[in-house]
């Protein structure tokens, strides 16, 4: 009798088990159906923001070099030409160290969208003025604008930089 009775039990909670389970999985299947749907929102991949090409960056800096010197320094940046879409700026706070293409992202590429450093900060050619900070990549005094400066990775190893993507 007592064999009978935890092998009720035994069944009672198996049947338990199978029919939570089988309610649990087409609810869990639509919650990674939705967090699938929910993750195509991606902000890199703005419809505004493509007028910058997808090219292959792998350059190296030497910092004993003169026309590099200015990064030892925090709040300093460097121009560097013919990498890039527009080439690429380098800026230094000090302590770590950024790489931009130096094209406005809300441009399309033309004579006057490259950016011009000055310390942490670089300024569009063209008519608008467009503004970034050299640290986050943003753009300063303007909300309209969506577009953020392309990023380089960097990888410091001594008095050598690596900049690449």
């Amino acid at each position: 009798m007592k064999n009978t009775k935890h092998l009720s039990q035994f069944t009672f909670y198996c049947t338990l088990h199978f029919n939570f389970f089988k309610f649990m999985k087409p609810f869990f299947s639509l919650i990674c159906i939705l967090f699938l749907v929910s993750c195509n929102g991606n902000s890199v991949d703005d419809k505004n923001c493509r007028f910058l090409l997808d090219i292959g960056v792998n350059f190296t800096i030497d910092l004993s070099l003169p026309q590099y010197s200015q990064l030892t320094f925090a709040g300093n940046s460097v121009y560097i030409p013919n990498e890039g879409n527009a080439g690429i700026i380098v800026a230094s706070t000090g302590v770590d160290f950024y790489a931009w293409d130096a094209s406005d992202p809300n441009h399309a590429p033309s004579s006057c969208s490259a950016l011009i450093p000055s310390g942490l900060n670089g300024t569009c050619g063209c008519d608008d003025g467009n503004k970034y900070n050299f640290v986050t990549g943003t753009i300063e005094g303007n909300d309209g604008l969506r577009c953020a400066l392309k990023n380089y990775r960097v990888q410091k190893t001594g008095n050598t930089l690596l900049i690449f993507n």
